[in-house]
């Protein structure tokens, strides 16, 4: 079941081992970017929730709070306490490393095939004009099994392949978890409204591999509209470095393909009426990947009018 589509481009990896660059290809500056704030500059501390606190009777009310005010004024959080182990989460930096540093022969047979988005590429690349982001992803489904593509995760090198299906689960349970508990934090009336997000997840990972960049230039979508936008979804931006590579892993979760998402209805009253249109999960994620990145423009075009019905 495909998931969107994007153009193929070349290997930023390779591109940097087989010249040597002392600037950023025309196509990959982005020169009318706004600028990011420096990492030099003193930043807002970011919120740091405690899944221990959470799932404690006496300290869960305060937790939920600090929660709830976290998605809905920041739309992220640091989670500490999450229980996935130390070990798994090295094992899993190290091994993504070693993945990215096979031979680009071996890296071929994982690549993207035309008109998908799995494997290894880039995502959103819609037209040959567009800019191009300074990084190699590798993109791929892992939960549930039965929507994996059997010649990505089932042909990873050993051991990272079982090293990938351990992180997955362990990611998914943590993230159902979340999501259980944000139903509470927005008082959500029974657990039916959120039940087909953390009971029918599907997990899509992205690892991200940024060389160094000789110039240097997340609460998701569909939690924003089933929360009918108490809690926002933000725009984020990775930061590359001069000196050296960046890694990042990211999972991603939403409901399950065949269903449909839209504002939980227990949240919609007079005083807060519907702010965003039911669509399924098909087609939210065939405009998601069929449009340029282009800051929150995707969303929007989901927000219900006032001359318009859900």
């Amino acid at each position: 079941m495909s998931i969107g589509s994007s153009l193929l481009v070349p290997s930023v990896q390779e591109l940097v081992k087989q010249q040597g660059l002392a600037t950023v290809p025309p196509r990959y500056a982005r020169l009318d970017d706004q600028d990011v704030a420096s990492l030099h500059q003193q930043q807002p501390q970011l919120p740091v929730i405690d899944l221990q606190s959470l799932l404690d009777p006496e300290s869960m009310d305060s937790e939920l709070a600090k929660l709830h005010s976290a998605c809905k004024d920041w739309g992220f959080f640091q989670l500490v306490n999450h229980g996935i182990s130390s070990g798994l989460l090295e094992e899993m930096k190290a091994q993504v490393q070693e993945f990215f540093n096979l031979p680009m022969e071996e890296k071929k047979k994982l690549w993207q095939f035309p008109g998908e988005v799995e494997g290894f590429g880039q995502t959103f690349v819609v037209s040959e004009e567009q800019k191009l982001d300074w990084s190699d992803i590798f993109y791929l489904v892992t939960q549930p099994p039965y929507l994996r593509k059997p010649h990505l995760l089932p042909n990873l090198p050993l051991p990272f392949r079982d090293t990938v299906e351990q992180y997955s689960l362990e990611v998914k349970n943590l993230a159902s978890t979340i999501l259980k508990h944000v139903g509470k934090a927005l008082k959500i009336e029974g657990d039916e409204e959120m039940k087909d997000f953390y009971e029918n997840v599907r997990q899509t990972m992205r690892m991200n591999y940024y060389p160094p960049c000789p110039s240097q230039i997340n609460v998701g979508d569909i939690l924003e509209i089933i929360t009918n936008g108490a809690y926002r979804s933000i725009e984020h931006r990775a930061l590359v470095n001069s000196d050296k590579e960046r890694l990042s892993i990211a999972c991603f979760h939403s409901p399950r393909y065949d269903g449909e998402t839209g504002p939980a209805a227990s949240l919609i009253t007079k005083e807060t009426p519907a702010l965003f249109k039911v669509v399924t999960i098909r087609e939210f994620y065939n405009g998601l990947f069929s449009r340029q990145l282009d800051g929150k423009a995707y969303i929007d075009t989901l927000k219900i009018q006032h001359n318009e019905k859900p």
